[in-house]
């Protein structure tokens, strides 16, 4: 047998040995030719881009030169300009160096070179005298005649040098390609002989090899289609028997983890499953409820331990524990299980790996440090209120994940068996692992929601709050406001008596700023309805041109004051819409308002009001101070007011263009701004206009 044995393995290594030889010395016959015919290739191609394409560059680098010197002359004879006669020179400058490097090519000979020289210098000859005569002078056009001879003539030795150089390479390239062909046949040649070769050995090794695998061939095929009882018989040379044993070992390895991969597959649907579960809810109860039951039933576990950090306190306390007996433990029987220390949550966190604790029993007897535990676990052993809890359990091995999201752990996933006898396995430790950090990633989740919900209940009841306290306070200011109003216009009419001028003043300046407050007042009362959804329009129809010069007319003493002129521009037609006539003469007196009040002195605001495609276009514009670019999409914003208006210290609340947005959105129109710093602000409300003539007939 094991004289066989030798022989056969003698016979193969032999056969093999002569196959590959000859295969290797055939390829290496192969490459040798391909490397000799492509070596020739490149000379050739190298003469071509290392002789005659330099060459060919610098030829028609020299012509370039001339044509750069020719048409700088020309340009100074056209024009007179001194420049061009600068740039002559400096281009006729570069010439020689051109020519010495023409010459520095092997494959140019000085025949070639020298007519290009003399026809140049003539050419130069008279471009001297061109540069010496008087640009557009009769002289200066017969000298301009002769040079274009004379540049021909080198143009004419300039291309036959071209041609000349374009013939060597056309040469080259055949020459090239006879080379290329010729070795092409050879290595044809060679590679037929070569495959002939080949071939023959083939034949001669795969006789001797085919039978004893053809045995193992059958076996391969047989578990290839399922029968995974199959094994190969260990038969022939000793390295097909080999191969036969490797095959009946990778069968048996197959079966084994075929049987891991079905418990896989089946611990995985089981993951997935209580995934979706625990997705369906945002409740943190609901979560942690969900996990712990679906977590020990997939895993067969004993016991599931959940545990939360409160408020980043010293431990972790158990929020959930389930046992496969009882289900979900009781809140008493759960508050009776002692937390884990922060540190070693904490240190277990930040190893990122899954902590597996074997053979419980041993270190619950006394505080037996825990070899790779996490924190005081691995140097000083369990606490004495966790050991007494695992003993309570009987617990005999857990797999603890750490939970979190980003650099803090929020949390800790522990399974546990109470029986040596079912140890973890590597499936079960990694399905534990994903399970957790699913269970991790819904339950961080769900407590940013709690804390989000949370937050937003107390930011409803804080913004209510600020909204009755706006209403509250504008209705309480209206009263005495109107009282202050009401007195001033009494002292005015001068029924209490005579008035002298300066008390008049006075008066006028009270006046003034009770009806700023009162506009003020009036504009908090419209904003709070707005956020309490009580704003609305009573609409009717209006013609749009009457209110815009209603405003303009009120607004005229205050742009005359600031000595800023009023245009108004209106459609001839009437403009009528169904709208609430007073909202829209708000918007007209917040915006002419903000545009004069925007605008410095010999300034300008213009009133646009036009119709198109169906609606009413309203503009504003004002050659003002502008708004930032960057501050624009906050303009409609509450109380916002830009940057410059601030600094330069004007007056405002930043709540009419909020109110004009508002009252146009509120009219199913849409209100745009154009505006540049510095230059003007124009705003434009692009309103729905009413098309029948029964609106028209009834403004």
């Amino acid at each position: 047998m094991n004289g066989t044995a030798g022989r056969g393995t003698g016979s193969v290594g032999r056969r093999l040995g002569y196959t590959f030889g000859l295969l290797t010395f055939l390829i290496a016959l192969c490459g040798t030719g391909t490397l000799i015919g492509a070596q020739l290739l490149q000379n050739q191609y190298d003469r071509i881009i290392d002789r005659i394409h330099p060459a060919e560059d610098d030829n028609r680098r020299l012509r370039t030169e001339a044509i750069s010197a020719q048409r700088s002359i020309r340009g100074y004879l056209i024009t007179g300009d001194e420049s061009e006669l600068a740039a002559f020179r400096v281009s006729r400058g570069r010439i020689p160096p051109v020519i010495d490097d023409l010459r520095g090519h092997d494959i140019v000979d000085e025949s070639d070179i020298a007519p290009q020289g003399r026809a140049l210098d003539a050419y130069f000859r008279v471009a001297e005298e061109q540069a010496r005569s008087t640009p557009r002078s009769e002289q200066a056009a017969a000298l301009t005649r002769e040079a274009a001879r004379r540049f021909r003539a080198f143009e004419l030795v300039n291309d036959r040098l071209n041609r000349r150089l374009a013939a060597d390479e056309k040469r080259m390239d055949r020459h090239g390609d006879t080379v290329f062909r010729g070795g092409m046949a050879g290595l044809g040649a060679t590679v037929v002989l070569a495959l002939c070769l080949a071939v023959y050995a083939s034949l001669r090794t795969t006789r001797g090899l085919t039978r004893p695998l053809g045995n193992v061939e059958r076996a391969l095929g047989r578990l290839t289609v399922g029968d995974h009882s199959a094994r190969a018989r260990e038969t022939g040379p000793e390295e097909i028997r080999a191969v036969a044993r490797s095959v009946n070992s990778l069968a048996d390895e197959s079966e084994r983890l075929r049987g891991v991969e079905e418990e896989r597959q089946r611990l995985s649907k089981a993951a997935r499953e209580t995934g979706i579960r625990i997705r369906g809810s945002l409740e943190v109860d609901y979560v942690l409820d969900t996990a712990c039951s679906g977590i020990g039933e997939a895993l067969a576990a004993d016991y599931v331990f959940i545990l939360l950090t409160e408020n980043h306190g010293a431990d972790f306390p158990v929020a959930r524990v389930w046992s496969a007996e009882r289900g979900l433990l009781s809140e008493e029987e759960r508050r009776a299980i002692p937390p884990l220390p922060a540190e070693v949550v904490r240190d277990h966190y930040r190893r990122g790996a899954v902590w597996l604790a074997t053979d419980l029993p041993r270190y619950v007897a006394d505080s037996t440090p825990m070899p790779g535990a996490p924190g005081s676990f691995g140097k000083t052993g369990m606490a004495a209120e966790n050991r007494a809890a695992a003993a309570a359990l009987h617990l005999d091995s857990a797999v603890i994940t750490p939970i979190g999201v980003g650099g803090e752990p929020i949390g800790a996933v522990s399974v546990a068996r109470t029986s040596a006898d079912r140890p973890w396995r590597q499936v079960d430790i990694e399905i534990a692992e994903s399970m957790a950090s699913g269970v991790g990633r819904a339950l961080h989740t769900a407590l940013l929601y709690e804390q989000e919900s949370s937050l937003v209940e107390k930011l409803r009841a804080l913004d209510k709050a600020k909204s009755d306290f706006l209403s509250t306070v504008s209705h309480e200011l209206r009263t005495p406001l109107t009282s202050i109003v009401g007195y001033i216009e009494l002292l005015k009419d001068e029924d209490t008596g005579p008035l002298a001028e300066p008390q008049l003043h006075m008066l006028d300046v009270v006046d003034r700023n009770a009806n700023r407050l009162r506009a003020l007042i009036e504009d908090l009362l419209t904003l709070s309805r707005i956020e309490s959804g009580a704003f609305t329009s009573r609409k009717a129809p209006v013609d749009l041109r009457r209110l815009v010069t209603s405003a303009v007319d009120a607004i005229r003493p205050a742009a005359e004051a600031a000595s800023v002129s009023l245009d108004t521009r209106c459609d001839e037609r009437p403009l009528v819409m169904q709208a609430d006539g007073d909202q829209l003469d708000r918007v007209l007196m917040n915006l002419l308002s903000n545009a004069v009040k925007f605008t410095p002195e010999g300034g300008k605001v213009s009133v646009r009001a036009d119709r198109q495609d169906g609606e009413v276009i309203l503009s504003v514009s004002d050659t003002g101070i502008g708004i930032p670019e960057k501050e624009q999409e906050k303009l409609f914003q509450r109380f916002f007011r830009a940057s410059n208006a601030t600094d330069a210290a004007i007056p405002g609340t930043g709540l009419g263009l909020t109110i004009v947005h508002t009252i146009v959105a509120n009219h199913g129109g849409e209100t745009e701004v154009r505006s540049v710093e510095g230059r003007g602000t124009t705003i434009t409300a692009r309103l729905p206009l009413a098309d029948t003539d029964d609106a028209a007939d009834s403004v």
